[in-house]
C-alpha cells in the first residue's frame, strides 16, 4: 500500500487489532550516536530523528523500483515500528557502513536505515543498547516558529529519549502522509523544517481533538497501549482541516 493511499481508518497507529497485524512485521532502524563526553540535546536528538525518517521516506531508493522500495512498502503494509538504538566510537562507525542516512542536526547525529524484519537486525545493530537513552536539554528550546511543522509532545506522558525519538519519526511521518505530493516536494526540499516541543497541559485536549495528525502508541515499551503521544502540525495541515 503506498502512502498516498492512507487513511484515517487504515492507520497503522490503531490499537484494535487489523490486518496488518496479519502481515510480515518489520521496523525502521534509528541509530543516534552518544559519545561521553559529547551527548547531544534531547530536542535537537527528537528533531534530527524526525528529519531522518522524512529524508528516508522521500529518497528516491525508497521510491518506485529503488532498491530500498520493497522494504519500505513492506513495512508500510504492517504496524509502523520504529526502534531507535544509541551507538559510540567504534559501533557508530561499524553501523555506518551499513546502508542507511545519516542526518546532522546542530548537536546530534542520527543514521536510519531501510526496513529491516523485526526478528532480523543485522548483527552490526542488533548488538547496540536500545533502553536507557536519557538525554537533556542544557538550554530551553526556543519557542516554535509556527510557520514550520511543529510535532507537539503530550504533556502528560514521560518517555525516554529514545522513545521520544521513535514517536517524534511517527509523527513526522503522519505529517507526510497528510500532504499532497507538491506540498511534500517543497518540505523536503526546504530541508523538512520542524521542531519538536511538549504542549502546554491546557492545550492538548484543543490538540488531540483539531482533526490534525495524531500518534497513538501500541504500548510494546514504556507507556500504556492506546496513549497519545505526539500531534502533528503541519502549516499546511493547518489551513486544509475542517
Amino acid at each position: 500500500m503506498s502512502a498516498d493511499s492512507k487513511s484515517p481508518g487504515d492507520s497503522p497507529f490503531r490499537t484494535e487489532p487489523t490486518a496488518r497485524d496479519e502481515a510480515p512485521q518489520f521496523v525502521l532502524p534509528l541509530v543516534v550516536r552518544i559519545e561521553r563526553d559529547a551527548p547531544p540535546a534531547r530536542t535537537d536528538a527528537l528533531e534530527t530523528a524526525a528529519r531522518a525518517v522524512l529524508t528516508m521516506l522521500s529518497d528516491p531508493r525508497s521510491l518506485g523500483d529503488g532498491e530500498w522500495a520493497q522494504s519500505m512498502r513492506d513495512w508500510e503494509d504492517a504496524r509502523i515500528r520504529k526502534v531507535v538504538r544509541r551507538a559510540r566510537g567504534a559501533e557508530w562507525r561499524r553501523a555506518g557502513e551499513l546502508p542507511g542516512i545519516t542526518l546532522t542536526g546542530k548537536s546530534a547525529e542520527v543514521r536510519v536505515f531501510p526496513p529491516v524484519p523485526l526478528d532480523g537486525w543485522p548483527k552490526e545493530l542488533a548488538k547496540l543498547q536500545v533502553s536507557g537513552t536519557e538525554l537533556d536539554d542544557p538550554e530551553p528550546p526556543v519557542d516554535a516558529d509556527r510557520a514550520q511543522a511543529v510535532l507537539w509532545l503530550n504533556p502528560q506522558l514521560e518517555m525516554s529519549a529514545g522513545k521520544a525519538m521513535a514517536q517524534a519519526g511517527h509523527g513526522a511521518q503522519l505529517a507526510w502522509w497528510a500532504l499532497p505530493e507538491e506540498e511534500r516536494e517543497s518540505w523536503r526540499e526546504a530541508g523538512f523544517p520542524l521542531a519538536v516541543r511538549t504542549a502546554d497541559p491546557a492545550e492538548w485536549r484543543q490538540l488531540t481533538d483539531s482533526g490534525l495528525p495524531l500518534v497513538r502508541d501500541a504500548g510494546f515499551t514504556e507507556i500504556a497501549p492506546g496513549s497519545c503521544t505526539v500531534v502533528a502540525d503541519h502549516p499546511r495541515s493547518r489551513l486544509r482541516r475542517p
